[in-house]
Order: structure tokens, then sequence, then C-alpha cells
């Protein structure tokens, strides 16, 4: 078994930052835990909820003598922080981050790392609508991917070592490079927010349809789309900026398929519309069959409960 991390520091706590201070120390994943945040507001309510042993918004001052560091902060912050940090690091110390992109990140990062310090990139694929650090709980990433894109000439102990750190607060770990990371979630996760962010836009601009309406009518589909088009805006855009290329052919790929679709409904075509929905369905099956959703109607949500009867007086 893997000892845990003697110090922990975590920059940024939002609601993957805070997420992981809870989880770290549920699981005995660290000895001490630092918290970082330049915002005097955040820190504060770090303090309040006990979030960390220490609690500072100097970022040198933090890292010193951290054998381990996430940076959790926006993806375009991460070239700032990583030129802030880097002389004050530990030697043998490892530094990962949790950003959905993670070619960037590679670039912006790896180059203010000393010798002797591990960077190993890493992204649980994990999160809510919701941000800042009342939004984390230690349960965010148990069953939930996190994917590592370790440089190729990573240390093979610091890759193992951040593997078994996110095991131990519930993780499934996969390793890939950070290019094929970026591809695979430009179409899983990139491109769905962006269509979510482009939809309920375009319910809300909409002259013959009120904001109201939108609202007031909401159908379980468009529900949805609102939770996505919810998250943090600082983040996404930073995602489409910094994966600009692998969302641009993904939108491509959508583009083309979409116009298929399109012309299926104008001609009328029935059985290339069912060929679709019945292929798509049986995605949303191996979702649920991997444990990544539940089953459960409507989502899980619970239902509504019926209103009160109330029994006629008699006459």
């Amino acid at each position: 078994m893997i000892p845990p991390f003697e110090r922990l520091a975590i920059i940024g706590l939002g609601l993957i930052g805070s997420s992981i201070a809870r989880a770290a120390r549920k699981a005995g994943a660290a000895k001490t835990i630092v918290a970082i945040d330049r915002d005097a507001t955040v820190r504060e309510r770090v303090s309040a909820l006990g979030l960390a042993d220490e609690v500072t918004g100097n970022a040198a001052k933090g890292v010193a003598g951290a054998d381990m560091i996430v940076l959790c902060v926006p993806v375009m912050a991460n070239a700032a922080v990583g030129a802030t940090i880097g002389p004050h690091l530990a030697p043998g110390a490892i530094v990962s981050d949790v950003g959905s992109v993670k070619g960037s990140v590679v670039r912006d990062v790896g180059p203010h790392m000393p010798g002797g310090v591990h960077f190993v990139p890493a992204h649980p694929v994990a999160g809510t609508e919701d941000s800042g650090p009342d939004a984390g709980f230690a349960e965010l990433f148990v069953n939930r991917w996190s994917i590592l894109t370790p440089p190729p000439d990573t240390a093979p102990a610091a890759i193992e070592r951040t593997k078994a750190f996110w095991e131990a607060m519930g993780s499934n770990v996969e390793v890939m490079t950070p290019e094929h990371h970026d591809l695979v979630l430009a179409i899983t996760s990139h491109v769905p927010h962006l269509i979510a962010y482009n939809i309920v836009g375009t319910a809300a601009d909409m002259e013959a349809v009120t904001q109201g309406e939108v609202i007031k009518f909401s159908a379980g589909g468009f529900r949805d789309f609102t939770r996505i088009a919810a998250s943090d805006p600082t983040m996404w855009r930073d995602v489409f900026l910094t994966n600009k290329d692998a969302v641009l052919e993904m939108l491509g790929r959508f583009n083309e398929d979409l116009a298929a679709l399109q012309r299926a409904i104008r001609w009328g075509d029935g059985d290339a519309l069912h060929a679709l929905f019945t292929r798509t369905r049986a995605i949303r099956r191996g979702i649920i069959a991997s444990g990544q959703e539940t089953a459960a109607p409507n989502f899980g949500r619970k239902p509504e409960p019926l209103p009160e009867t109330v029994e006629a007086k008699p006459q």
C-alpha cells in the first residue's frame, strides 16, 4: 500500500478543489492539507468549513514542503500559477491538476517545473453545475474516471503514486496521452456543453417565445440542457479556447450528422430516424451498465408528491 502524502497543497478551492480536500481527508490520503486561494472570501469559507489544516492566499508559501500539489484553477490560469510556484517546489514533489484540457496544461505548466519535480496532469471526469467551496463533497469522485496524462519522461513511481491518490478517493484511473484525452473529451464533454449553452441561448433569444414561457414550460430535455449550461462560465470559456482544434473537429462531424438527420426528417425517412434512435439508446444503456449513470426513472430525481386531496363536505 502506498503511504499517504505528508503535505497536500490544493490551489483553488472551488467545487473540485474543495471536494479533493474533503475526499483526501476522509480517505486518509494526506496527513496535512493546505488550502491556497487568492480570494479572501473563499479562504474565510474554507476555514469556516474546516476543509484544511492551513489556509493561505500565498501560493509560494503554501506549496513549500508539499509533496503533492494539485492545481484546481481555470485552465488558462495554469501558466501563471506554474510560474509562481515553480521556484518553491520541493525536490521529489508531484504536481498535478484537474483541468478538462490536457495538451495546454502540459504546454503551459511543464516548462515551469524544476528538475526533480514530477509533473502528472490529471482530469477527474466528475462535477456538478455548482461552484465554490460549499459545493464540494467527498463522494464526488467515487466510481468516476480520473484520467492521467503524464509526459513521456515521467517517473513511473510518480504516476503510480498519483494513481493511488485518486483511487483512494474512489476514482477509476486511466492513463492516456494528452492529445488523445483532448479528442475524447471534446466529444464526450466539451461539445455537449457547447450545444447546451447554444440551445439555452437560442431559446432565450427567440422573439416568439418569452423567457417566462421557456422557464414555465421547460420539458425534461430542456431542463437537463439548462443544468449543463449553468456550469462555471470562466472554466468553460477556457476549455473551448484551449481545446479549440479538437472541439472544431468534433463540431464538424456533428454538423455533418445533423445535416443527415435534417434530411431524414425533411424526406420522412422514418427508417433512418428509427435506426439512429435505436443505436443511441444502446449507448445510454451501456453508460448505465458501466455504472456511470443511474437507471432510475427521471435520472433519479425524486418525484413531486401529489397534492393533498380535499374531502367533499357533506351537504
